[in-house]
C-alpha cells in the first residue's frame, strides 16, 4: 500500500491520517497533545503504523497547526503549512464548491471564506475562549454530563434560555443564575449555543460574507446543538463532513501529495522516529544586541535544527553541516 500522511499538531489534539492514492482516508488518529507535541506525535505515528499493512510505503507527509514547524523537523515533512491553507483544501476537498467553513477546535475558532476554490478572506479568534471546544468541556464537566450527550441533550430543548455569551466568565456566571432561576437543563444548553454562534458570529464571523454550501469543522462540529443553533443564525443549512474533528491532517496530507507529485523523493524519516529520544532546548546568543533566543532540537544526541535567531548565524550553520 502507498499513501499520504497528515499530521496536525494543535494545543489541545495531536491528529493523524493516512490516505491512499486516491485520497481515501483510509486511518484516522485523535489524540491529546497534553502540552508534549513531540511526544504526541511519537505516540501517533506507532499507534497508526500498527494500523497500516506490513510494507505500507509513504509517499509524502504533510504537518500543520500552532506545532507544524516542529513536528515537520521531527518526521521530515515534505510540506509545512498554516491552518487555513490546510482547512480550506480538506474542506474543499470532501465538499467540493464549499464556500464557508467555520472552524472551532479546542483553544481557538476561525473562519474561512472561499471563492471558486480559493481563500479570499479569514479570520481567527485566539483570545477568547467562550465558545472553544475546552469551554464546552469545562461547562459539561460543571453540570456532571458526558460532552458527548451535550449536543443531544440541548436538542431537546424547546425555548433556549438568553445567555450572555460575549466572554467565557459572563457565559458561565449567567447559565448559574438561570440554573438558579429554575429553567431545566436542555434549554439552558440550547440557549448556551445560541450564545456562543453570536459571539462567533459577531467577532470570527463580523463583516464576512458568509455564503453556502457552509461547512462546520473541527472538535466542536461533534455537538450537534451548536450546529443546529448556526443554522438557526446563518438561515441555512451547514455541513459536518465525516472528518470534520481531523480536517487539518486532511488538508496536510493533501498538500504532502501535491509536493511530491512531480516525483521529489519524500524526506520521510519513516516511522522509527517514533523511538527516537528527542530534546528541545534554548540559548541566548550575545553575537550582538539583538540578544536572540535560539531554540535547538536534538534527536538521539544530536542537534538536527535550530531556529529563533534574527540573522541565520546559527540555522545557516547548522544547515551548512556546522553544529557547533
Amino acid at each position: 500500500m502507498k499513501g499520504y500522511l497528515g499530521i496536525d499538531v494543535g494545543s489541545v489534539s495531536t491528529n493523524i491520517v493516512f490516505m491512499d492514492e486516491d485520497t481515501n482516508v483510509l486511518e484516522s488518529l485523535y489524540l491529546r497533545t497534553n502540552g508534549q507535541p513531540v511526544v504526541a506525535v511519537q505516540r501517533g505515528l506507532k499507534q497508526i503504523s500498527e494500523k497500516l499493512p506490513p510494507h505500507t510505503v509513504v509517499r509524502g507527509v504533510g504537518t500543520t497547526g500552532s506545532g507544524r514547524q516542529l513536528t515537520g523537523i521531527v518526521v521530515g515533512a515534505d510540506a509545512i503549512k498554516n491552518e487555513i491553507t490546510a482547512h480550506a483544501v480538506a474542506a474543499s476537498h470532501l465538499v467540493p464548491g464549499v464556500q464557508t467553513v467555520l472552524e472551532i477546535g479546542g483553544q481557538d475558532s476561525k473562519i474561512i471564506i472561499l471563492r471558486n476554490g480559493v481563500v479570499t478572506d479569514f479570520a481567527m479568534n485566539t483570545v477568547c475562549a467562550a465558545g472553544t471546544g475546552s469551554f464546552l468541556d469545562q461547562q459539561a464537566s460543571r453540570l456532571n454530563i458526558a460532552i458527548e450527550e451535550f449536543g443531544d441533550i440541548a436538542l431537546r430543548g424547546k425555548t433556549p434560555v438568553r445567555i450572555a455569551g460575549r466572554c467565557a466568565v459572563f457565559a458561565e456566571s449567567d447559565m448559574i443564575h438561570k440554573q438558579q432561576m429554575g429553567f431545566n437543563l436542555e434549554d439552558i444548553l440550547a440557549g448556551l449555543c445560541e450564545a456562543l454562534v453570536r459571539n462567533y458570529l459577531n467577532n470570527v464571523g463580523k463583516g464576512k460574507e458568509i455564503l453556502g454550501p457552509v461547512v462546520f469543522q473541527g472538535g466542536v462540529a461533534a455537538n450537534a446543538g451548536m450546529r443546529r443553533a448556526f443554522e438557526r443564525a446563518i438561515g441555512m443549512e451547514v455541513h459536518v463532513p465525516k472528518y470534520f474533528n481531523v480536517m487539518g491532517a486532511v488538508g496536510a496530507a493533501l498538500l504532502a501529495r501535491d509536493a511530491v507529485s512531480r516525483g521529489v523523493p519524500t524526506r520521510f524519516k519513516g516511522f522509527g522516529v517514533a523511538d527516537l529520544e528527542y530534546k528541545a532546548g534554548s540559548f541566548e546568543c550575545d553575537g550582538c544586541p539583538n540578544l536572540c533566543e535560539v531554540i535547538e532540537m536534538a534527536e538521539a544526541g544530536r542537534v538536527i535544527a535550530r531556529w529563533g535567531d534574527r540573522c541565520g548565524k546559527w540555522s545557516n550553520a547548522l544547515a551548512a553541516g556546522n553544529c557547533s
